[in-house]
């Protein structure tokens, strides 16, 4: 039950990167799939961030009941836990619910329809022609927006701690600035790359692979989203345990 649509996945893969036909075609899918996966995300994980980074900051103030603690740890806690976690994990899930469902329901669609079926009998590798601009759109722009996710998320912090008087404003940003190591937006990066591509990879199996009808477009859309998830949360726990 397990290496069956594991050896599949490995398949469609092998198939997937397979030398292309005709770059032309391949660079114009990747482009669009750019603006669809990056531009058309930007605005949701923008407040998801800010929201992200002032509740840390409030859920961090209301912990430090002691004197001895220097306010300026909140500052390094949002920092650390920000780009180490939160901004490519919350991020990823995020877009697993947005883009990993659009890709599995866009394949699925096209299968239930025989439109991948009529590509392959005129000769195009459909998981190459299908799959290969999405996994490389996804890889190039979610790094992107995580980046974006980690920005805005201190941004949210910082202005959560000076309005309400939790943290000044000094504090916070020395908080920032001391003990930074900049290995930690390395291991973010390897996350966002990993998890982009665990997105578009898993939800463009489940709707290649679909069979049956619209209700079975939506099955294979759901399992998608889910597995990407948890696939998402096991590989977090991998890299941090191979990174850190």
């Amino acid at each position: 039950m397990i290496f069956y649509p594991l050896g599949k996945y490995i398949l469609l893969l092998k198939a997937v990167f397979r030398r292309p036909e005709k770059w032309d075609i391949y660079r114009r899918e990747i482009f669009r799939e750019m603006v669809s996966i990056g531009v058309g995300s930007v605005w949701i994980i923008s407040i998801i961030s800010v929201f992200l980074g002032m509740v840390t900051t409030v859920q961090t103030a209301y912990q430090l009941v002691s004197d001895l603690i220097p306010k300026s740890i909140i500052g390094s806690i949002v920092r650390d836990s920000t780009i180490l976690e939160l901004s490519p994990t919350i991020s990823a899930i995020v877009l697993a619910g947005k883009v990993g469902s659009s890709v599995a329901s866009q394949i699925g669609t096209m299968r239930v329809t025989e439109q991948i079926d009529a590509l392959e009998i005129m000769g195009i590798n459909s998981p190459g022609y299908l799959i290969l601009p999405k996994i490389v759109a996804a890889v190039i722009t979610i790094p992107m927006l995580v980046t974006l996710s980690i920005g805005l998320s201190i941004l949210g912090g910082y202005l959560s701690g000076t309005l309400s008087g939790a943290v000044t404003a000094n504090d916070f940003i020395m908080g920032l600035t001391e003990g930074f190591r900049g290995f930690t937006v390395t291991v973010s990066m390897v996350k966002a790359i990993i998890f982009a591509f665990i997105i578009t990879s898993v939800s463009a199996y489940q709707g290649f692979y679909t069979s049956g009808g619209a209700l079975e477009v939506g099955v294979s859309s759901t399992r998608g989203v889910v597995i990407s998830c948890i696939m998402i949360l096991f590989a977090d726990y991998m890299v941090a345990q191979l990174l850190l």
